[in-house]
C-alpha cells in the first residue's frame, strides 16, 4: 500500500511531505511564540527600541506566510508537474511579498508610534507624519502590488505607463494641495516655527494655533484667527520672535539747554546705574548724541535678558521711572519743544 503511486508519488513520499510541512509548521509557530516573549521581555528591561521594532515585526509574522514556506519545503521532495512547481513557487512569492508588505506596514507605523512618543504636545507634527505615513503605505502597497502583477506574468510596463500619464494628470489637478501639503511636511521637518510661537508674516503677526496638512492658524493680537495657506507661508518672510534669547531696547532723552556741563557729563553714568540695578537688563551704551532744535539728546541701548514681550514692557518701565526719580533728584530737567521769541525795539 505504502508503494502505491497517487498523483505521481508514493504514499511514502505523500506523508513524508505531510510530515515536513507540520514540523516546520509547528516549529516556525513555536519558535515565533517564544522569541517574541523573550524580545519582549528584553525591551522592558533596555531603554533602546530595536528591541521592540523586533519584537513588533516578529509579532507581525503572519500564519499564512508561516503555512506557505512551510508547504513549498515539504513539497520538495515531491515529483510534481512543472506547472504544478510554478504554482506553489508563485503562491510563495505572493505570500512573501505580502509578509513584506505588512512588515513594512509595521515599520511605517512603529515610526509614527515613536515620533508621538517622543513629540506629544507637537499636534500638528503628528497629524503631518499621520499624512506622511498615510503615503508611505501608499507607496508600498503600490510597489508589492506591480511586484506581485509581475511574478504572476500579467505586463506591468502598459500598467506603469497608464498610472504615470494618470498620476501627472491628478498632480497637475491638485498641485497646490500637493504643493500646501509638501509645504506642511518642510515647516514640520524644518520648523522655522512650531505651534506657540509668536511670528510675524509681512504686516501681520499673531501666536500660531495649528499647522495642519493645507493650512495653518494664527491668532493674532485683536483676537481673530488669521489662516495661511502652507505653501504661501514658507515663500513670505517670517519673523519668529519666540526664538529670540533676549530683547533689545534703544531709547533717547532729552534735556534742557541750560543744563550745566558737569551734569551733562553725570547722565550716561546715571543710565548706566540705573539700567545695572536691574536683574534683567544688561547695559549696553549711552551717549550724548546730538545738539537738538530745543533739547540735548542722549541715546542709550540696552538688552533685557528675558525675550517675553511682558517681561520686556516691565523691565522698561521700570527703568523709566527710576530715570525720572534720579534725574529729579540730580535737578536734570527733561526738555520739551521750546519756542523763544525776542520782541525788539526800533529805537523810538
Amino acid at each position: 500500500m505504502s508503494q502505491k503511486i497517487f498523483f505521481g508519488n508514493s504514499l511514502d513520499r505523500w506523508l513524508a511531505a505531510a510530515a515536513v510541512f507540520i514540523i516546520l509548521l509547528a516549529v516556525f509557530i513555536i519558535a515565533r511564540k517564544m522569541l517574541c516573549g523573550r524580545l519582549a521581555k528584553r525591551a522592558r528591561r533596555t531603554s533602546t527600541p530595536w528591541d521592540d521594532f523586533a519584537a513588533g515585526l516578529l509579532d507581525k509574522t503572519r500564519l499564512f506566510f508561516l503555512i506557505a514556506v512551510s508547504f513549498y519545503f515539504g513539497t520538495l521532495s515531491l515529483a510534481l508537474p512543472g506547472s504544478t512547481k510554478k504554482i506553489i513557487q508563485e503562491a510563495v512569492v505572493l505570500s512573501l511579498l505580502l509578509q513584506a508588505a505588512v512588515w513594512g506596514s509595521a515599520a511605517i507605523t512603529f515610526w509614527i508610534i515613536r515620533y508621538k512618543s517622543a513629540k506629544a504636545g507637537d499636534a500638528a507634527g503628528l497629524t503631518s507624519f499621520k499624512a506622511l505615513g498615510f503615503l508611505l503605505r501608499l507607496i508600498l502597497w503600490s510597489l508589492i502590488l506591480l511586484v506581485a502583477f509581475d511574478n504572476l506574468g500579467i505586463k506591468i510596463t502598459t500598467l506603469i505607463t497608464g498610472l504615470g500619464i494618470g498620476g501627472v494628470a491628478v498632480a497637475l489637478a491638485v498641485q497646490n494641495i500637493l504643493g500646501d501639503l509638501f509645504a506642511s511636511l518642510s515647516i514640520v521637518f524644518d520648523k522655522p516655527f512650531v505651534a506657540g510661537d509668536y511670528i510675524v508674516i509681512d504686516d501681520l503677526q499673531g501666536t500660531v494655533e495649528r499647522i495642519g496638512l493645507k493650512t495653518t492658524r494664527i491668532r493674532s493680537l485683536s483676537g481673530e484667527q488669521l489662516v495661511f495657506a502652507n505653501n504661501d507661508l514658507l515663500k513670505s518672510r517670517i519673523r519668529n520672535f519666540q526664538r529670540m534669547d533676549e530683547r533689545r531696547a534703544v531709547f533717547s532723552i532729552n534735556v534742557a539747554y541750560s543744563t550745566p556741563p558737569g551734569k551733562l557729563a553725570r547722565i550716561p553714568e546715571i543710565i548706566r546705574e540705573v539700567i545695572e540695578s536691574r536683574e534683567k537688563a544688561r547695559f549696553e551704551r549711552a551717549h550724548f548724541k546730538a545738539f537738538g532744535d530745543s533739547a540735548l539728546e542722549f541715546e542709550t541701548v540696552y538688552w533685557v535678558l528675558d525675550p517675553k514681550f511682558n517681561t520686556f514692557m516691565d523691565v522698561q518701565q521700570a527703568v523709566n521711572l527710576d530715570l525720572i526719580a534720579r534725574f529729579k533728584k540730580e535737578g536734570i530737567e527733561f526738555a520739551y519743544p521750546t519756542h523763544t521769541v525776542f520782541i525788539g525795539s526800533d529805537g523810538r
